[in-house]
């Protein structure tokens, strides 16, 4: 089995390829039963993985227990980052970056996940409210009394980043990068290398699209956030689905799957670019680190670029409500 390279992230050497833990516990309908998590965490060190990525949102605080009660036997061969600014209160979804909030959910992390500090806390949405400066000073707050390790922003825009990096040093931006969600090469990935910022590309096989994952859409389960989503939905669907064939002509040329292809594309974009995988299969997880071996040709980028981007894929990839909540660049297309 394949184990994945090194990349550098908040000034570690961590597995180039990380495991996203959403997927466990909140988001795509049914979460997985603890045993079945705790063989999947397992699996995933198993597998070299040492960069699990979590938040205080995912299962309102139940991810996070998840991983405490797993993996705190071997908590230093991990890379822990979670995520405060977004939680469930009263069983709903608030965005909430006052930093008394802000402290208070680390505390609450700290405690889930059985461990002193957290090395990597992102704040995982940009609380419009509350200017940013004002929030990420919290976080440096955290930092100074050790609670946290380093910095990192979630869904935010270039210009967002350099204001909270003259705030204090941000180690990582994690935001939707893929094939077919483009918005970081706006300015972002610009922006990231000339600050030294790691960009940590969340799903990166388009919610399972770009790994064959979705026969039908209709077969989502009812609590699966995927319903809400343009791309999945008439008439957007049908017309992305028309990509795949092509997709996996070009995996097979490659000698790999449309899976490790599009993963192994990103890994090609920069070297401070690290996807994070999410699945709850060990099997898909397996396939998904092989990705660390796969070498692609300047020829094969250019098929899969001319493929997929933001002017062949149809639909947006948030309802217009989700995308007013967040700060990233959006292209015009679309």
């Amino acid at each position: 089995m394949s184990r994945p390279n090194q990349r550098i992230l908040a000034d570690r050497s961590v597995s180039e390829i990380g495991l996203g833990c959403m997927n466990v516990s909140h988001a795509y309908g049914i979460p997985l039963e603890p045993a079945q998590a705790r063989q999947l965490f397992h699996a995933a060190l198993d597998l070299g993985i040492d960069h699990f990525d979590t938040a205080a949102l995912y299962g309102f605080g139940r991810n996070e227990e998840l991983i405490g009660d797993t993996l705190h036997t071997v908590r230093q061969r991990l890379f822990l980052a979670s995520k405060c600014g977004m939680t469930g209160v009263d069983g709903k979804r608030v965005i909430d970056g006052r930093p008394e909030t802000l402290k208070q959910t680390c505390k609450e992390s700290l405690r889930r996940l059985r461990t002193d500090v957290i090395d990597l806390y992102y704040l995982h949405r940009w609380d419009k409210r509350v200017p940013i400066e004002d929030s990420v000073g919290a976080l440096a707050d955290l930092v100074r009394e050790g609670h946290i390790r380093s910095i990192g922003l979630s869904e935010v825009s270039a210009q967002t980043l350099r204001t909270a990096h003259g705030v204090h040093p941000i180690a990582a931006v994690q935001s939707e990068y893929s094939l077919w969600t483009r918005n970081p090469e706006i300015a972002l990935l610009t922006t990231c290398r000339e600050l030294g910022v790691a960009l940590v590309a969340f799903s990166p096989l388009g919610r399972g699209f770009l790994a064959n994952g979705i026969p039908d859409p209709r077969d989502f389960v009812e609590k699966d956030i995927r319903r809400t989503m343009p791309r999945f939905n008439p008439p957007h669907f049908g017309r992305n689905r028309q990509l795949l064939d092509q997709l996996n002509r070009i995996a097979w040329e490659a000698g790999c799957t449309a899976a490790q292809l599009s993963i192994a594309w990103l890994l090609a974009k920069a070297p401070f670019v690290l996807p994070i995988v999410g699945t709850t299969s060990i099997a898909h997880l397996e396939e998904d680190i092989a990705a660390s071996k796969v070498r692609l040709s300047t020829d094969t980028i250019d098929k899969l670029e001319q493929l997929i981007n933001e002017d062949t894929v149809s639909g947006a990839r948030y309802p217009a409500e989700t995308l007013a909540e967040i700060d990233t660049e959006e292209t015009l297309h679309n």
